[in-house]
């Protein structure tokens, strides 16, 4: 990145490594450093939370308002009706209106942790795209917008022409959403003034058209700004484990869980991570990311401590960290560990070990614990499991403490 911005954003934007691509550095520039600079990203509400695959953008607008802009979380109660089909094999599955209602609830909860709603020029806003896509007239709307957009030019978006090239089917359904994501643009602009659309660089066609009929339509001047797609240092997607995606809302993942997620990043990803995920300074972030040895695993540590503050609250940091020193310095029982209750009526004459491994989260499948225990990472109370064998549930009463490998832990505990 050879441009200097004069803009305190565009410069945490590319210091930090947010930027991948920007429609034009310059006008940007110059209209953020003239006042304050309206920007949306949009998330469709297709899970009950968003993910760590989420919280890059997220950060964006966290700066974006530190630097005196008003960030916009659109959520995508319309266009949730369609999906999103970049980049993906296959068709979304459709959702019903409650199911996309009960979704949106679910995603809202995360953003007040990290954006200052209200009415102020520079306080963040709340919308949702099916304020004006619900009730849209299908003719008038292929009249009006429809005739803006050129299919030869959509058929060679990247997103649309990976999916093609595999010979996978692409529905009408989807194809629409790009057009229905412009609009929605369009449609900020002109109601709140909104000069700015970030996203994944996944979503740079998207952005594009809504820059493109925008001017069109309104003749105004706007803006597309993208992130990179994040990969770890293994080369995998950011936020996908084996434990399948870590959710941002507490009931979907503990904090615990998520503290832990962030402390076992690999070394390479340390520097990178806390530039982006946490508000330290890059200096300190460089320095932190350049340890080696047990000094490495201290930095992981202030890297945990700072995401999970964000998204958690410092208390719920502080408490994940103790659990974690009491499980791996200690060898005991931390508080904070995540904890699975079974019932009698749930063992019965017994259960089986490995199955309470499932029940647990720590192995996605029995036969997934069975490969765990016949390479020795399943242990019970710190003993490896040797066999699988049926538990009773008086063996269980006191309480286990379950291990998967050196990492991942759980405690089970009987009802009543």
């Amino acid at each position: 990145m050879t441009y200097h911005p004069k803009s305190d954003f565009l410069r945490v934007m590319i210091e930090r490594g947010y930027m991948a691509d920007c429609t034009d550095y310059q006008g940007l520039d110059e209209a953020l450093s003239r006042g304050v600079v309206s920007a949306y990203i949009g998330y469709d509400a297709t899970a009950a939370s968003l993910h760590v695959g989420h919280l890059l953008n997220i950060m964006m607008l966290r700066w974006l308002q530190k630097a005196g802009h008003r960030p916009i979380t659109l959520m995508g109660g319309g266009t949730t009706k369609v999906g999103d089909p970049s980049f993906r094999s296959d068709e979304r599955p459709l959702l019903t209106p409650a199911q996309i209602d009960a979704n949106i609830a679910g995603v809202k909860q995360v953003f007040g942790k990290y954006l200052d709603y209200g009415e102020g020029p520079t306080d963040a806003l709340m919308l949702n795209n099916a304020e004006w896509l619900d009730d849209l007239n299908y003719l008038e709307f292929l009249r009006d917008i429809g005739r803006h957009f050129s299919v030869n030019r959509m058929l060679s978006f990247e997103s649309v022409k990976s999916r093609l090239d595999r010979e996978q089917s692409l529905s009408f359904l989807e194809f629409n959403y790009m057009i229905l994501q412009a609009y929605d643009f369009l449609e900020l602009n002109r109601r709140y003034g909104c000069r700015l659309q970030m996203g994944g660089s996944d979503q740079w066609g998207n952005i594009v058209n809504g820059i493109d009929l925008t001017r069109r339509i309104l003749d105004n001047e706007v803006f597309g700004l993208t992130s990179p797609l994040l990969t770890t240092a293994d080369g995998t997607k950011m936020g996908k484990t084996a434990g399948g995606a870590v959710w941002l809302n507490a009931e979907m993942r503990s904090p615990y869980e998520f503290w832990q997620f962030w402390r076992n990043s690999a070394d390479a990803d340390v520097g990178r991570f806390l530039k982006l995920f946490s508000e330290l300074p890059v200096e300190e972030c460089n320095r932190l990311g350049a340890l080696e040895g047990a000094e490495i695993n201290e930095a992981k540590i202030v890297l945990a401590n700072e995401v999970t503050a964000l998204c958690h609250g410092a208390e719920a940091a502080a408490a994940a960290e103790a659990t974690a020193r009491e499980v791996f310095e200690k060898g005991g029982v931390g508080e904070d560990l995540p904890t699975v209750t079974l019932s009698r009526g749930d063992i019965g004459e017994g259960i089986a070990n490995t199955a309470i491994f499932v029940a647990a989260g720590l192995a996605a499948s029995g036969k997934e614990a069975k490969r765990l225990v016949a390479e020795g990472g399943a242990r019970i109370n710190d003993e490896i499991v040797s066999e699988v064998r049926l538990m009773t549930a008086d063996e269980i009463a006191p309480g286990l403490k379950l291990s998967a490998g050196k990492k991942r832990h759980a405690l089970v505990r009987l009802a009543g």
